[in-house]
This record gives structure tokens, sequence and C-alpha cells, in this order.
């Protein structure tokens, strides 16, 4: 470690452009580094406590409101792991409209942090919106590209935050020819809007600052980028089922923290779209492959802060491959034979039996787990969800841990503002969620 050269008291309170609320804290005495961590101080929000008792076909629209932006992908885990629980395997229709979906939203996500949570940082201002006076074409084209998204998984599943429509089989609402159309020519669309995106980011400049860790994503041995389905493997070559997902996360709690943080292999591991990129990089599409050209990415990225760029080749992957998902669906139609019209109640069709089933997605911030354990007469006794942002906590106060040296040492003699800038871009370069993170609570019980 490279000598520090001053002393320097850092306390974010609330660090803003993320979700939920999370503080900094560095403490640098005479040269010593005696205080480095990403408190975590939201409140639990015990939704596997709520599922218990409730039927496993109410899941996925209890799961729904975890988050707010990751709603649908809430949802489709959900959805997953009941169907796992319950023996049965949606068609391949279902499938294909379930990755519409999921692209969706993990476009939907990715603009929303680029533009919003990011941008900032990188033009320079305090927040979102200064941009609107200096640069209200990029706003503009922001919102337009996070409503494009939201119109089309309205068509799919009503509306994007608590999806209707999506439920384990299947769906209630298939979408009719013209509902295609209206999705292919708002996604066609966006392509001009996507193209200035990648033009913008590559002009920024990202902070330069690298950590090798080991990186977790699903896997699979197909052609396909996986997101909806896959082993869990890493860049240091796990590979497991799905259902081993405990000995792949391994949470233990800490004491600064209501989320629990995760290691597997080393002492950290790093969810979410660099994950993924580092992991399947040959699977993107290649509109996607010549994005991460353009912004100088090839893997394995080891900056945090890199995270951002990968997103937006996600992003660039999702929305070509939601054309193509569209496309083949205009040309081969689509089987309304399976839409479920029956109700909740009357959901007779699918046999009930008890079982234990896990859901394993990739939503825009990583790994995203749901299990459940349901009786002979589809109740759900016990509950586990672990998402992507609690396993990114312990990554992100190791790159706290060699960032803030790095910063103060003597070549580079940062100022504690400057400093404190950097750390807020670390942890925003993640994208946390940090409300949906957080499911433990430390009891005392005074007698």
């Amino acid at each position: 470690m490279k000598k520090i050269k001053q002393s320097m008291n850092i306390n974010v309170e609330y660090l803003t452009r993320v979700e939920g609320h999370g503080n900094i804290v560095v403490n640098v005495k005479e040269g010593r580094l005696q205080e480095c961590r990403l408190d975590i101080v939201e409140s639990p929000r015990f939704f596997e406590g709520i599922l218990r008792g409730r039927s496993i076909f109410e899941a996925q629209h209890i799961t729904s409101r975890i988050c707010g932006i990751c709603a649908c992908g809430h949802s489709l885990a959900s959805i997953q792991a009941a169907e796992d629980a319950l023996g049965i395997a949606p068609s391949a229709q279902t499938v294909k409209l379930r990755k519409l979906l999921l692209h969706m939203e993990i476009l939907d996500s990715h603009i929303l942090h680029i533009y919003l949570l990011a941008a900032p940082d990188l033009l320079g201002v305090k927040s979102f919106i200064p941009l609107i006076e200096t640069h209200n074409k990029v706003v503009r084209r922001a919102l337009r590209m996070k409503k494009a998204c939201n119109d089309v998984c309205g068509v799919l599943v009503g509306r994007h935050v608590h999806p209707i429509s999506a439920i384990v089989g299947g769906f209630t609402k298939l979408p009719k020819q013209k509902d295609l159309n209206a999705m292919h020519n708002t996604l066609t669309g966006m392509r001009p809007d996507m193209e200035a995106t990648i033009d913008l980011i590559s002009k920024l400049k990202f902070p330069e600052f690298e950590r090798d860790t080991e990186y977790v994503a699903l896997v699979n041995d197909g052609n396909e980028y996986p997101l909806l389905a896959g082993d869990i493997g890493s860049t240091d070559g796990v590979r497991m089922n799905k259902r081993e997902y405990r000995k792949a996360t391994n949470e233990f709690i800490v004491p600064h923290s209501s989320a629990k943080h995760t290691k597997l292999s080393r002492e950290s591991y790093a969810v979410g779209a660099l994950a993924r990129f580092n992991l399947n990089y040959e699977k993107l599409h290649p509109n996607a492959k010549e994005t991460a050209s353009v912004l100088g990415m090839k893997p394995k990225c080891i900056n945090p802060y890199l995270n951002t760029a990968a997103q937006l080749i996600e992003s660039a992957h999702c929305l070509e491959d939601a054309v193509a998902i569209i496309e083949d669906f205009q040309n081969s139609g689509i089987d309304y034979s399976e839409e479920i019209t029956v109700g909740l109640n009357e959901q007779k069709k699918i046999p009930v039996k008890a079982g234990n089933g896990v859901g394993a997605v990739e939503v825009p911030r990583g790994i995203l787990y749901h299990n459940y354990e349901i009786d002979e007469n589809g109740v759900i006794v016990n509950a586990d969800c672990i998402i992507p942002t609690n396993q990114n906590l312990n990554n992100i106060e190791r790159d706290m841990h060699k960032l803030v040296p790095e910063l103060l040492s003597q070549n580079h003699a940062k100022s504690e503002e400057e400093v404190t800038l950097a750390l807020e871009m670390l942890v925003r370069a993640y994208d946390p969620c940090i409300s949906c993170s957080t499911h433990m609570i430390k009891v005392g019980f005074v007698c």
C-alpha cells in the first residue's frame, strides 16, 4: 500500500442518486486508514415473512412490490421459483415473451442509471435537474427512451411497475398482431436514440481505478446471452446449479449494515452488468460488441466505474434482441390458446403439490434469487430472497479500501472533496437498490 500523506474524515449521510439510504464513512488519521465503510441504514422489508401463508399463485404479485424499478424481474424470479416447486415447465412461447419483458426492464433501468444517476457525475453537475437547461436534448432523449420501454411493458404485462398479466404457467393476456406491430415500431424507433447515447457516453471520461475481484453471473453452454435462465458461474471457474445458490452467496452479517454481505471464492464478489459482460461477452449481439469496441472495453474488465459502460453495452444487446423476438412473433404468429383466462381461485389446470423451488434471474443489478418451500396445498411455508445489491455491498467496501489510499497517496494527493466525490461515484456505479437489499434485523430482548 502506498503511503498516505494526510488525515481525513468523510461522513456522507444519505448518499444521493441511489435508491434507498446508505452512508459513506471514511476516517484517515495520521496516514492510517482507520475506518472505511458503506453503512446501510434502511429498515428491513420483511417480504419473506409476508409471503408465508400465502398461495404460491399470489407470490409474483406480492414480490413485484419489493422494487419499483425491478418489479418485472422480481415477478419473473418469483414465477420461476413457483414453477420449479410445482414441477411445471413453461411453453417456448411463454419463455420467449418473458425474455422480451426482461429485456425491456433491463433496458429501462439501465437508461435510468446512465442518464439520471451516473451522467451528472460525468458531466460535472450535482443532479439531473441542471441538465434540463444545459443538455435539454439529452434529457428529452432519456425520457423518450424510458417511455418507450414502459410502453412495451404495458403491452406485455399491463404496466411496468407491479405487472399484472405474467403469472405461473404463462400470461393472462397475449399481445395481438397490432400490439406486435406497435412494439416493433416503438423499439426500431429507439435505435437513433441508442446510437446517440453510445456517442455521448463514448466521449465522457470515467475514473481510472482497478481492483481484481470475482465476477458472478448466470452462464450456459449455448449461444444465448443468459438472463432468464442458466447455471451460476464465476470468473474464478465456479459453476453450479441455481439450487445451490446459498453455497454461491454465503451470506453473513456485518454490524454496520441492515443488509447481509456475501462472498464466494474470494473475500468478495460482484454481480451486475460488468459481471455479465466479463462472463458472457462472446454471446452479446453484434451491435453490443460494436458498442464495447467504441467504448474501448473488453473482458476481463476490472474497473468498477465501467459498470455504467457495461450497462450501455447490455442496452444495445437488449434492444436488438427484443426487436428480433418481436419480428419472430410477427412472422410465426402467437398461439392464443395458451392465454390463461381463469382467475386465481380457479387455476385448477396446474396441479398443486408440496415442493421447493428456486428462481434465478439476471435483473439490472445482477442475479436475483427467489426460493420458496410450499406445502401440499400450494401455501408458502418458507421464503428466501437474495438481492443483487446485497451481493455487491461487500465488494463495494473492498473497492473503497483500495481506492482511498490510492487517492491520498503521494502520487495523487486528492482533496477531501475529490475523495468524497470519487467514493460517491464508486457506489453509484454499482447502481445499488439499497431498499431491496435489507432483509435482516437485529432484535434485542430485555427481560
